[in-house]
């Protein structure tokens, strides 16, 4: 009995010692300092031999403001011409078609035309009236002469004279007018361009019908494409920065190569209700028939009003993961990675950056050679 207590007296104590040991070793183990997390940031780079790079300064200039606009190539409205025909009819040989080029006076169509017959025979029976009328007044003045016709007979032959010259006179403006000739009777009209150019509009086909002086829409339309404008739409909130004067650069989608160069000769004074937009016209020239109606163009305007913009060497900026950077000196041999915000790239090998960094820090001029160059000395 006296063994038992014994053995849960020694257990006892043994569960005690060991509770304060454990206690000691919680304490210890609190009061031990642990050790200081070291970070490195990635954007930040240090070169031991930064002279074999050259640098450049962030400098402020005034630049013209810059605005971009969609437009389209349409003709030249001063030298386009709407064809119609002014008697009616039937079209019985159609001779050209749409997009062809024609020069003036050449055939376009014929129209077998009842209003052209219809004058020929009002000119024929014009013509037989006068002829009387002219042997009726050349017999009265034989009378008159011999004292045998009172004046005022003589005078009413005079006026059913002239009467009935200017009624052929008037039959034959009609009969010109629709077309045809006195010399050669006919109840064709042949329809002719008036002016040389490309007919970049069509409305009419073989043996269709034509109404006269209601032709809605025209027969044909011609234009000297010689010389183009650039139709682009300005919104209302960008007026004020484009002016009648103002240069203007227009890419093509179809010649992605090319840039054509013109200025603002006219802006519309009427904003159009769906799009509040104005259109902006520039004139271009088109010698060798490149530029076709209906081209998509994107007009670039360069307004007179200049705004302070960070200037930087093109070279200066790198694309790096859909984000563009710089490599900005903090300290002799510190460099540290920036982004930037790229407005528009110049032909000039400048850059506009909106932001990231400001005038006067020094930048690494060429990027891309300095990111090359880190790359190897980390490896």
């Amino acid at each position: 009995m006296k063994q038992d207590k014994f053995s849960q007296l020694a257990a006892i104590l043994c569960i005690s010692l060991f509770v304060l040991i454990a206690a000691s070793c919680s304490d210890k183990t609190k009061a031990a300092p642990t050790k200081a997390e070291v970070t490195i940031d990635p954007n930040l780079y240090t070169v031991e031999h930064p002279d074999l790079f050259k640098m450049a300064t962030v400098e402020t200039k005034d630049v013209p403001l810059v605005l971009s606009a969609n437009g389209t190539i349409t003709p030249d409205v001063n030298r386009t011409i709407h064809v119609t025909s002014q008697g009616s009819g039937r079209v019985v040989d159609l001779k050209v078609r749409m997009g062809e080029n024609v020069k003036k006076g050449q055939l376009l169509l014929t129209i077998h035309s009842a209003d052209l017959a219809g004058a020929f025979s009002d000119y024929q029976k014009a013509a037989a009236d006068e002829r009387l009328a002219k042997k009726a007044l050349d017999r009265s003045q034989l009378l008159y002469s011999h004292g045998a016709l009172a004046e005022k007979d003589l005078q009413q032959a005079d006026d059913t004279e002239e009467k009935a010259r200017a009624d052929v006179q008037n039959v034959e403006q009609r009969v010109r007018l629709l077309g045809g000739e006195i010399a050669h009777p006919s109840s064709v009209i042949e329809l002719r361009a008036p002016v040389s150019g490309t007919i970049v509009e069509q409305n009419i086909s073989g043996f269709e019908g034509i109404k006269s002086l209601d032709n809605s829409p025209n027969l044909f339309t011609i234009a000297d494409l010689a010389q183009v404008w650039v139709l682009c739409d300005v919104y209302e909130n960008a007026l004020d920065d484009v002016h009648v004067g103002d240069s203007a650069e227009i890419k093509l989608n179809a010649y992605p190569d090319k840039t054509y160069r013109g200025k603002v000769v006219d802006i519309s004074r009427v904003l159009d209700p769906n799009t509040r937009s104005a259109k902006a016209r520039i004139v271009l020239p088109n010698r060798d028939g490149s530029l076709r109606p209906g081209m998509f163009a994107v007009v670039t305007f360069r307004s007179r009003k200049v705004q302070p913009k960070i200037i930087v060497p093109s070279t200066a900026v790198m694309r790096l993961q859909d984000k563009d950077w710089v490599f900005r000196k903090d300290s002799p041999q510190t460099f540290r990675r920036v982004e930037v915000h790229v407005l528009r790239a110049d032909s000039d090998g400048t850059a506009q950056i909106a932001d990231g960094v400001k005038a006067g820090d020094v930048l690494v001029s060429n990027a891309l050679d300095f990111s090359s160059a880190v790359a190897e000395q980390g490896k």
